[in-house]
């Protein structure tokens, strides 16, 4: 009775609404991510999924106040974490949560670590910044956090520079530097891209333990529906800028509704199906320039689609319990 009560009261660490964020081109603005929107809760993982290109990344760096402002904008929409609106808070109490209550790893771990200081003071870097460590405290703090991730030979590693390193344990270095000051929030960007099979497997395992060491919420962002699959409670698909559907993993997997979820799931490889019969979606994502607000921009490329799909985006309603669905002809169930 407890445990349920305990999971009764699961408190939402952050909050995204109606978050619209844009770019001012030589040709003009354009939004490259549209009137998004969910929420995480304390300990779990919603797996954010889309092709290259459809706004994840975007949306990820808008969390943590990163896209340099202009060329980029804030349209509209707020970012509440813990109840603070990220959007709204000065840049000097942005940079105390940046890096200390919400930690991100970031994309290409062979390009993210900077190649002219050794990794130990890179990963000592956020605790002399964060928790006022000395320098000879922070390496020795360092040291154990890379022995954390699994990074062996830590005492003598911590002094390598990046490029002595090999892609995993470079990933595990930007782990460590995540996670260094114990975040309510981690935000992981593609953790396990360029990065080969077996290597890929002992990364998502490491963040799961830590996530399960330090009751942490975790964003995850992928292209990548078997690592969703394995890692994630809660899934919300992106299109062309916008969140075309959420669910629990479950119900996502047994149950997709919008053509492109569809779409994705037909084109999973499948044992004893021939890579000539791989199912694809016709056509291409379109521009940035040429999304409309006023169609709903899978549209083109829809089997299913009618003519109401063409004149009005369909909104993100609740379908089903715990399922959002923005689509005017779903696929059957």
């Amino acid at each position: 009775m407890a445990e349920a009560g305990k999971a009764a009261r699961a408190e939402t660490v952050l909050t995204v609404e109606d978050l619209t964020v844009g770019f001012v081109t030589e040709t003009g603005a354009v939004r490259a991510v549209e009137s998004i929107g969910f929420s995480i809760d304390q300990g779990k993982t919603l797996g954010l999924v889309g092709e290259s290109g459809c706004g994840k990344s975007v949306t990820a760096m808008a969390v943590m106040r990163l896209l340099q402002m202009p060329p980029a904008f804030v349209a509209s929409g707020r970012i509440l974490f813990d109840g603070q609106d990220l959007l709204t808070l000065p840049e000097h109490r942005m940079r105390s949560i940046r890096g200390n209550r919400i930690g991100m790893i970031f994309q290409e771990p062979m390009t993210s670590l900077n190649p002219c200081f050794t990794v130990g003071f890179q990963i000592g870097e956020v605790l002399r910044i964060h928790r006022g460590m000395n320098r000879s405290e922070a390496r020795d703090r360092a040291v154990e956090l890379m022995e954390g991730v699994g990074i062996g030979a830590a005492e003598s590693r911590v002094d390598q520079y990046p490029h002595q390193l090999s892609g995993g344990l470079r990933q595990r270095v930007l782990i460590a530097i995540a996670l260094a000051c114990q975040p309510r929030l981690l935000i992981a960007d593609e953790p396990t891209t360029a990065l080969d099979v077996t290597v890929q497997a002992q990364i998502l395992n490491l963040l799961a333990r830590l996530q399960e060491q330090l009751d942490m919420s975790v964003l995850l962002i992928t292209h990548d529906l078997g690592v969703v699959a394995e890692t994630c409670d809660h899934v919300a698909v992106m299109y062309a800028g916008r969140v075309v559907e959420s669910a629990p993993v479950a119900e996502l997997f047994s149950r997709p509704a919008h053509p492109y979820t569809c779409g994705l799931m037909s084109a999973i490889p499948q044992l004893g199906r021939r890579s000539e019969y791989l199912p694809t979606i016709p056509g291409v994502v379109p521009s940035l320039e040429n999304r409309s607000v006023h169609q709903c921009c899978f549209a083109g490329r829809c089997l299913q689609s009618q003519m109401i799909c063409f004149k009005q985006f369909p909104p993100l309603k609740k379908e089903r319990n715990n399922h959002d669905l923005a689509c005017w002809n779903p696929c059957e169930s």
